[in-house]
């Protein structure tokens, strides 16, 4: 079975047959043409997946022909090549909707990576236009489910009886304005959205499909090809080392905690997020998950949403400053305090932050980097781990030195591990009333936590 069809356009006969038989060999089912007239003809009857197009034509300009194309198919696919390219004319062509410019005389590995990319955006705007069409015929109220996979995760909101609060010594909190709470709407995304990265420890090309969900649905992760999901919730937590994974079955969602940061801090509470097993690392950061977030849109629900208001004091480890722990207590709102002592360049780093709203979360906390030292990083490696660690989105640490990068906060590092304690508090999916207080914990002391707390609330 070909991998996809592909449409090549160009009026040298010497590149139709040296692109098609490269392509073919790569499993690929081709359609060649010399002339835009013919193209358009031909792209109108067989709608290719991806479609190579020359920018320099003697019949139609090879621009005029990329309008056309889209709008016979506005999830057309189409990379344009040429060997009299501009900066200009390859701008031009982005903005009239070409997915890529590349220039003459054609490397075929780089031919091959763009077709490659090319088909993975495809395949998300079909998944993305045939998931809409569903989503429009369904009565939200009445089935408010997209696949029967997902009814196992319909489940009401849990809310907790009113407790009182126990004294506890966290700060004073100003203007509060926190998306959520007793009494806040469910929120969701107002349209579906794509975003395109690489997977931290698998290395892959990877990217999110969002898509709304109804009242109830819970955040739930699954694979574009698959109907099956795994809900964002802490019973599917499967496992911890350097990132919090869950599983369910066959589906896997890895790396998931800076996504879950962003929903907890934005409100979201029920989404489909479809990607390939692993969230894609990004920067780093958070930073374009929230804009991601922003560019779709919010939707207030008509349900309400639930709280997790803790009412007693849950401990992992011993507190002691020279030892590893995690508490959380009672507190009129949620926080985080972490303390950080790690060697040169870190040294020891404290900070405290409010989930006052987004914007301080976007702020103070989104923009914080993942962070490593070379030594374990290649320990990583070894393991399989960190395939997809980059210069550009790894702060690396050496010799007492940031390696590869200028720090964006002088305590970087310390809001990092607050980052991922706001992902991992919301397996919940539900926001925590609770004050919180770490010394050198990560991930699984997180999720032990939240183990302890789950005894008491189920």
């Amino acid at each position: 079975m070909a991998k996809g069809k592909v449409l090549i356009v160009d009026d040298e006969e010497s590149i139709l047959k040296s692109l098609s038989g490269v392509l073919e060999d790569e499993g690929y089912q081709t359609i060649t043409v010399s002339n835009g007239i013919e193209a358009l003809k031909i792209s109108g009857r067989e709608f290719p997946d991806v479609t190579f197009l020359d920018i320099w034509m003697a019949d139609m300009d090879g621009l005029e022909v990329l309008r056309r194309l889209k709008a016979q198919d506005p999830d057309g696919v189409i990379i344009m090549i040429s060997g009299h390219g501009t900066i200009a004319s390859a701008v031009k062509a982005v903005k009239s909707g070409a997915f890529d410019f590349i220039e003459k005389p054609l490397n075929m590995n780089e031919i091959l990576l763009s077709l490659e990319k090319a088909m993975e955006h495809r395949n998300f705007l079909l998944e993305n236009h045939r998931l809409r069409e569903i989503v429009r015929k369904k009565d939200r109220e009445t089935q408010p489910y997209l696949f029967p996979a997902m009814e196992a995760a319909k489940t009401e909101a849990h809310i907790p009886p009113p407790k009182k609060a126990a004294e506890h010594s966290s700060p004073p909190i100003g203007s509060w304005s926190f998306p959520q709470g007793r009494g806040a709407r469910q929120r969701t995304l107002k349209q579906s959205m794509i975003l395109y990265g690489t997977g931290l420890h698998s290395g892959l090309k990877t990217g999110l499909m969002l898509l709304p969900l109804p009242s109830h649905s819970g955040v739930l992760f699954g694979n574009i090809y698959d109907e099956q999901t795994v809900p964002g919730k802490l019973m599917y937590v499967e496992g911890t080392d350097h990132a919090t994974s869950l599983r369910k079955g066959r589906i896997t969602a890895k790396t998931i905690e800076h996504f879950m940061a962003v929903l907890h801090a934005y409100g979201i509470n029920n989404l489909l997020v479809k990607m390939n097993e692993e969230i894609p690392i990004m920067d780093g950061s958070a930073l374009d998950f929230c804009k991601i977030i922003e560019e779709a849109g919010i939707e207030e629900q008509d349900e309400v949403s639930g709280e997790l208001v803790i009412d007693r004091q849950y401990t992992v480890g011993e507190i002691d400053p020279d030892k590893k722990y995690i508490s959380i207590e009672p507190s009129d709102y949620f926080g985080v305090r972490y303390l950080l002592n790690s060697p040169p360049p870190i040294g020891r780093q404290e900070y405290t932050f409010i989930m006052r709203d987004e914007g301080a979360f976007k702020e103070e906390i989104a923009p914080a980097r993942t962070f490593g030292f070379i030594k374990d990083i290649k320990l990583l490696a070894k393991m399989g781990l960190v395939e997809g660690g980059r210069l550009h989105n790894v702060i690396l640490l050496d010799e007492g030195r940031v390696m590869n990068t200028t720090l964006r906060f002088p305590d970087e590092f310390v809001r990092h591990k607050i980052l991922d304690i706001i992902g991992d508090f919301y397996l919940f999916n539900q926001p925590v009333k609770g004050w919180i207080t770490a010394n050198m914990t990560g991930h699984s002391d997180n999720i032990a936590l939240l183990r302890e707390i789950q005894k008491d609330f189920g």
